[in-house]
């Protein structure tokens, strides 16, 4: 009887070793995919070595591959040994346009042209670790598929937005049946965060990114010498106004304490030297909400605002609204079965419940179509404080590889108990 007892306890102790040494090899391959794609960003629609270092990963698994969705997009087909539902999970790949400033032994050096534009291109929102995660997801579970189901790998371009005059993102691969065919049943979601400390994860029932629109402004006024300003029709002057104008529309018109929301001028172009009053002015801006309601007042009164300002000041203008993401809604079912699942995995008091943000995500896509539950995965710095941690998109933008493996921890667990 203790003969057994002994033998069983170093059987387990064995185990035990060996899956500790799965899990830091593992990590090691996670770590080491991660800095590489850093090192080697690709812009929106433009994805093409990545993709290739997707689908062959995921080829050397056994796992079925489509490629070229949605221009650049890798979609992976993993069976598990029973027939059962059909569980998606995305990461998307694209960089950005932005000059590295870290000193890391991985720093990107990439230079492009973006917009006319000489600039860098860097992984300055993480999505290098998306994708490094999702592939060791990937490897885990086509090691360990004994699971009832399938598991669908949706690796996705043009996250930030596709480039001027060409379609992409989630909209495109859910238009060409990336949810087809097996038909997914839900889908998982995530986004590493440079504020959120490691080990933890953060998450929101019903809404917690914001819609999003894009809108450009043109306005007409009459050119003049700089020195003879009341010969003009001063566009800059009517940009002006008609920024501080729309400003009113969220400190008046927009009832703050159901939900936030923001209007943002992130570009204005008008004029080519220091003493002509030009002609013309174009103003490119967002527009971001939590709540259908006051989505449709912001946009009802910058069209009305916008005219009107410009009209006053003897000019006119024309405003163009664009969509370009839906609310980020989580499923309350799913996510009351996905927190439990990342409890487990994570720890109880690892998982944090948050106010919903108003950035915009194009996973909302997905979940426009089938029950979706997206959440945000610690990436601070060790030695950093979340007020200090460097923003994503800028060029500081920095997240810890050691919450790459809770990351993959976190994902599936909550496909094995979805699959369950």
């Amino acid at each position: 009887m203790k003969k057994q007892l002994f033998i069983s306890l170093l059987l387990s102790s064995f185990l035990f070793l060996n899956a500790q040494k799965i899990d830091a090899e593992l990590e090691a391959k996670v770590i080491e995919w991660r800095h590489e794609i850093h090192q080697n960003p690709e812009l929106s629609n433009r994805e093409f070595n990545t993709a290739k270092k997707i689908s062959t990963h995921l080829e050397s698994l056994g796992i079925s591959v489509q490629t070229g969705v949605a221009h650049t997009g890798v979609v992976g087909l993993l069976k598990g040994k029973r027939p059962g539902k059909v569980l998606a999970l995305r990461a998307d790949m694209d960089a950005l346009p932005v000059i590295e400033k870290n000193e890391l032994p991985y720093k990107s050096k990439v230079r492009t042209t973006f917009n006319g534009q000489e600039t860098g291109v860097m992984h300055a929102c993480g999505h290098d670790t998306h994708v490094a995660i999702l592939m060791g997801v990937a490897e885990y579970l086509s090691q360990n598929n004994d699971f009832s189901g399938t598991v669908k790998f949706i690796f996705q371009p043009a996250e930030e937005g596709s480039p001027e005059g060409e379609n992409g993102g989630a909209s495109m691969m859910v238009e060409e049946g990336v949810l087809d065919n097996p038909k997914v049943d839900a889908i998982y979601g995530l986004h590493i965060n440079s504020a959120t400390p490691v080990g933890t994860v953060r998450y929101k029932s019903k809404g917690i990114m914001a819609a999003a629109q894009r809108f450009v402004i043109d306005v007409k006024g009459k050119q003049a010498h700089g020195s003879a300003p009341w010969m003009s029709v001063d566009p800059i002057l009517i940009s002006a106004q008609i920024i501080n104008g729309i400003q009113t529309i969220i400190s008046r018109n927009s009832e703050l304490t159901k939900e936030g929301a923001v209007i943002t001028v992130g570009s204005i172009h008008s004029g080519i030297r220091f003493n002509i009053i030009p002609e013309s002015a174009q103003m490119i801006g967002t527009i971001r909400t939590l709540d259908d309601d006051m989505k449709r007042v912001i946009i009802q009164r910058m069209k009305e605002l916008v005219p009107q300002i410009a009209a006053a000041y003897g000019g006119s203008a024309t405003i163009d609204i664009v969509e370009t993401a839906a609310l980020t809604y989580n499923d309350p079912a799913l996510t009351l079965k996905a927190v439990s699942s990342l409890e487990k995995a994570l720890g109880e008091n690892n998982v944090l419940e948050m106010r919903a943000v108003t950035g915009a995500e194009d996973f909302s896509a997905f979940q426009e179509k089938v029950p979706g539950f997206y959440f945000f995965l610690g990436g601070l710095i060790q030695g950093n404080s979340p007020q200090d941690a460097p923003s994503h998109h800028t060029p500081e933008f920095e997240v810890d590889d050691a919450g790459l493996i809770h990351g993959v921890n976190a994902m599936v667990g909550l496909t094995l108990d979805y699959l369950k």
